[in-house]
């Protein structure tokens, strides 16, 4: 099974074009990521963790409070902090 085509499958079924994009402030500089390069970074990782966010993807679909769209806010709340974290580590 080719997970990150299954990702895509979801989002478009859901009526949502992968190439969307989310704008996130940080520090004040805005930063934008797709949905498609968030679903390419955590399918970077290792087989549990695709999983992981495939079947989390999943659940968000069928889950009223959350929804896809939260879904990704979060994932990509989580790269970016993730991200700066690493800058920070580096700065040390």
């Amino acid at each position: 099974m080719d997970i990150a085509k299954e990702c895509r499958n979801i989002v478009r079924d859901a009526g949502i074009n992968p190439a969307s994009s989310i704008d996130f402030e940080v520090n004040g500089e805005v930063m934008t990521l797709t949905l498609e390069y968030i679903i390419d970074v955590y399918m970077q990782a290792s087989d549990e963790s695709q999983l992981v966010f495939y079947s989390a993807l999943k659940k968000s679909l069928a889950s009223k409070e959350m929804g896809i769209e939260k879904f990704f806010e979060g994932m990509g709340q989580l790269l970016l902090m993730t991200h700066l974290s690493d800058k920070f580590e580096d700065l040390t």
